[in-house]
């Protein structure tokens, strides 16, 4: 039987753990900020992307040209090529209202909210070079509200608060990201793709009253350069604070979420090769996933300050990679008699919980690497160095599973995170404690 004393103490341990959490919410209008910002985050990617997939195939344009259409999301792995200036420079009019951080965000979001009126009157169906156009300028405007907004959750809050920023504002991010594929969908069923569309612009709302409401991080003293300084800069800053561990850190920024972006592309056609309907794959890739995520989210988040960054790092790439695991599971188990739901529900719930609570770890550690007054041109860089490698591999995703089938495919991307597992232990033992670099 257990002693009384040590579960009250595994109890309050616990409620300490969700309290320092949840506190923040109420007491630290950063946090509130953040989580708020998140949601704004969330909004535009898919509607240039997977949502506006949907209306495309609606309005009968051909595969081919929507395939095509996916590279509108290209300034996401562009963003480093503007972000510096975001750094040196104040918004036109807002700078001086706001504060060059908060100021870029609020033009930004309000470029975000333009980009996808314009989308929303447009009409694929009859002038597709209109949709094109738009959606071209509201995935620029999305990269660039991205950007401003992690240069200011990393000025504004210590590297010890990195964690639990980057936690809320994930969250926030998921659930503007559900705002944006099932709610854009409900709506567009119900009112139509004009009236879905301008609902997601009136949704940025909360991310610009989170915007006003937010400090003013101090901007950072840069002197004025040309066009190859103003780039050159925070990359030789990164590189220098970095120094010998420069090659195998970026190398881990590099690697890490390779398995994730390469398993993901060919998760969808898994489910439905298996014979999973729509329904299915919504409900729990969407509903019961985002729940699920959650649950990696506050775990990171309450791991990271007691074990260190790159123990942490460890965990994240081993858990994320052998997730994977699950999935060749599915796969194999669907083609020898058919796989049950819970399997499916459980195959996801994994694979959502390790891709999570990666992501936590990786979006603190990318956060903690990055210097103050380079904040959002250097997390902007390591964010494309993470996004690039694993967006080409996936390319090649299709063509590996016609030679190999699904079993094996995802087998193979679990083995991905082997050497990227080699890379945290060989940078922890180069740097000393398990911490990142510091900025």
């Amino acid at each position: 039987m257990a002693n009384p004393a040590q579960a009250t103490g595994a109890s309050d341990a616990a409620g300490s753990e969700k309290n320092a959490f949840l506190t923040p919410l109420f007491t630290d209008r950063r946090v509130v900020a953040v989580l708020g910002l998140g949601f704004a985050q969330g909004i535009p990617f898919l509607l240039v992307y997977a949502t506006q997939s949907a209306w495309l195939v609606q309005a009968k344009v051909p595969l081919a040209t929507i395939g095509l259409m996916s590279e509108l999301t290209i300034a996401y792995k562009l963003k480093f090529l503007w972000a510096p200036f975001l750094d040196r420079h104040d918004a036109p009019l807002l700078g001086r209202w706001l504060g060059r951080r908060r100021g870029w965000i609020v033009a930004a979001q309000i470029l975000v909210a333009l980009a996808l009126a314009g989308v929303a009157f447009g009409d694929p169906a009859h002038w597709l070079a209109w949709t094109v156009a738009f959606s071209l300028a509201l995935g620029v405007a999305g990269a660039t509200q991205d950007v401003v907004i992690d240069g200011w959750r990393i000025t504004v809050a210590p590297p010890e608060r990195q964690a639990l920023m980057s936690s809320w504002a994930e969250i926030g991010y998921r659930v503007g990201n559900l705002a944006a594929g099932a709610g854009a969908l409900y709506l567009s069923d119900a009112y139509g793709w004009r009236a879905a569309y301008l609902c997601m612009a009136l949704l940025l709302a909360p991310g610009t009253i989170a915007a006003l409401l937010a400090p003013e991080p101090p901007a950072a003293p840069l002197p004025p350069g040309g066009f190859v300084e103003t780039v050159w800069a925070p990359i030789r800053d990164l590189l220098a604070r970095l120094g010998p561990l420069a090659v195998p850190v970026l190398a881990l920024v590099a690697g890490f979420r390779m398995p994730g972006y390469v398993s993901s592309t060919m998760a969808i056609p898994l489910f439905k090769t298996l014979g999973y309907t729509n329904t299915d794959i919504a409900t729990v890739t969407k509903l019961f996933g985002f729940w699920i995520a959650l649950g990696g989210t506050f775990l990171a988040s309450a791991i990271i300050p007691r074990i260190g960054m790159m123990a942490s790092l460890l965990i994240g790439t081993v858990a994320a990679s052998a997730s994977h695991l699950a999935l060749a599971y599915l796969a194999w188990h669907g083609g020898h008699g058919g796989a049950a739901f819970w399997t499916f529900a459980v195959t996801v719930g994994i694979d959502g919980f390790a891709y999570a609570f990666a992501s936590i770890v990786l979006i603190t550690y990318m956060s903690r690497l990055a210097a103050t007054e380079h904040a959002a041109s250097q997390y902007a860089l390591l964010t494309s160095l993470c996004a690039l490698p694993g967006s080409l591999l996936a390319g090649l995703s299709g063509f590996v599973i016609e030679q190999t089938g699904f079993t094996w495919f995802f087998v193979g991307t679990a083995l991905i995170g082997v050497p990227v597992a080699l890379l945290c232990l060989l940078v922890a033992r180069r740097h000393g404690p398990m911490e990142a670099p510091a900025a």
